[in-house]
């Protein structure tokens, strides 16, 4: 199969950018079946507003978390969490969450 570097069009800015043959290649290998809707610039904006960091160069299209410090909601100890609390939620430290966990399933 023949590809052709395409222009789209970004939805978040409007901005055109190339879906160049050898990233449509590399779609059409995963089996992704949507084009991308966003320009280099903006995919980076939305993965820092989400709290996800690309991985190195050579593994594209895969994030990991970033991890958060936090006070844990029940017993007050600092703690980490992958992932970015939303305002008005608790947060639990690893223990807490546990026997939280264990309580519930009792």
């Amino acid at each position: 199969m023949e590809f052709q570097d395409k222009v789209l069009k970004c939805i978040d800015c409007g901005a055109d950018f190339v879906f160049t043959a050898g990233e449509q290649l590399f779609f059409h290998d995963k089996q992704f079946k949507n084009e991308p809707k966003r320009c280099k610039a903006c995919k980076s904006k939305r993965v820092a507003v989400l709290g996800a960091t690309p991985t190195p160069p050579g593994q594209n299209y895969h994030y990991t978390k970033v991890e958060t410090r936090a006070t844990c909601s029940q017993c007050g100890k600092e703690t980490t969490v992958p992932f970015r609390p939303t305002q008005g939620r608790p947060v639990f430290c690893r223990e807490c969450f546990q026997s939280r966990r264990t309580i519930a399933t009792a």
